[in-house]
């Protein structure tokens, strides 16, 4: 995977992120569910989670592309 890969891939996925998080919180708030409670959820979200935890190992493939 080349940089310019790496790079889409992360906008990508943090934009699908943005979207999920959007999403819980309107509803959260349609639902009037709390907002410590709405973050909870997002905070509990195994997409999410996983989401995260690829957008990191994607920063670290960058940084070793990076460096090699």
């Amino acid at each position: 995977m080349d940089k310019q890969d790496i790079l889409l891939s992360k906008k990508m996925i943090s934009s699908y992120k943005e979207r999920l998080e959007n999403e819980i919180i309107n509803r959260s708030n349609k639902l009037r569910i709390p907002q410590k409670l709405s973050q909870e959820i997002i905070d509990n979200n195994s997409e999410i989670n996983e989401l995260k935890i690829i957008l990191k190992n994607l920063e670290k493939s960058s940084t070793s592309s990076a460096e090699g």
